[in-house]
């Protein structure tokens, strides 16, 4: 039976410990870092204030700053539980005190789990597992990234050269070689056509010809030259360069993702089932600005801000991403 019940509210450089009985009466209130020497003396003062028996744990983490803990009390045997943090807020409400204190949440949370029990375990991934939701949280980030950093570059460009901001599509390739290359409109007319739509080639441009003659036509139709000209150009290039270094990197954590799901032991039993596949969202035309859709949700795989009109592609077969250009690559 049951003797104490440690409640935990779990932060990134300390957590804060209340250990109950079963009548709800206080055995034990701490603060500790985010330490392994500290933690393992935690442990060593609950249980000794358990007397031998079991002890539940609570806490309202199940990674990050709590990943230590977690770790340390599966090492050693011990239950642990997970309480969502939503749930801690809701019962809060219920507590006296209107004060939100360390110690009055890691008090609920070992309230909570006294009382309740519909509470989960914390239960330990798999290697692979723990890769893949550090890699694909990764890769989210990174998408993010791209969104604010394209919807950052059509910002700047509008202030200097609105007619070429509004000719491209500028989630694509050739446009962001020729921002890295050529962003005001005397630059593109002194070049030309014919002449950048060689340089454009020469950089692995698709319809080179095209962007060019798009370019020239939006150089044309602005003669002013504004103030924010000189210093907008400079970080439109810069930005151009970021987003292709970020490509490159969601391009290798790819890779990456679809070489470690390939080794998950449960690959072909995910695979069989549609609402479990990894899907991959290829880049749409046109970057979201503002509306994000999520993708179709997966087990264990993070969505990604993606358009509307995004088709997916099944991660079980070999990666398929979409290159800057509007290209299909494997």
């Amino acid at each position: 039976m049951t003797a104490v019940w440690a409640g935990i509210d779990s932060g990134k450089r300390a957590h804060h410990c209340v250990v109950i009985d079963s009548t709800g009466r206080l055995l034990l209130s701490r603060r500790v870092v985010n330490d392994e020497s500290a933690l393992l003396e935690l442990i060593a003062a609950v249980l000794a204030v358990a007397g031998g028996d079991p002890a539940v744990w609570a806490t309202d983490l199940n990674a990050g700053g709590a990943g230590l803990l977690i770790a340390l009390l599966s090492e050693r045997g011990q239950q642990l539980l997970y309480i969502p943090g939503r749930i801690v807020h809701h019962a809060a409400a219920t507590y006296r005190g209107d004060g939100k204190t360390d110690a009055k949440d890691a008090r609920i949370i070992a309230d909570q789990a006294r009382m309740r029990t519909d509470l989960q375990p914390v239960r330990g991934a798999d290697q692979i597992s723990t890769d893949l939701r550090l890699l694909t949280a990764r890769r989210t980030d990174l998408v993010y990234d791209r969104v604010r950093t394209i919807n950052r570059l059509r910002a700047t460009l509008l202030e200097f050269f609105p007619a070429l901001e509004a000719a491209f599509d500028y989630s694509k390739k050739a446009p962001l070689i020729l921002l890295s290359g050529y962003q005001t409109p005397e630059g593109i007319r002194r070049i030309g056509a014919t002449r950048l739509a060689a340089w454009l080639k020469k950089r692995g441009c698709r319809g080179s010809t095209s962007v060019a003659a798009k370019a020239l036509t939006a150089a044309n139709a602005q003669h002013t030259v504004l103030r924010t000209e000189a210093i907008g150009a400079q970080l439109v290039a810069q930005l151009a360069q970021q987003i292709a270094v970020i490509d490159a990197a969601i391009t290798q954590l790819d890779g990456q993702i679809c070489e470690r799901f390939d080794q998950h032991p449960m690959r072909r039993s995910c695979s069989a089932c549609p609402a479990s596949v990894p899907y991959w969202p290829r880049r749409s035309s046109r970057t979201p600005a503002v509306t994000y859709e999520r993708s179709r949700p997966s087990i264990g795989w993070p969505a990604s801000p993606v358009s509307p009109r995004h088709h997916v592609t099944p991660a079980g077969s070999a990666a398929t991403t979409t290159a800057l250009d509007g290209s299909i690559g494997g």
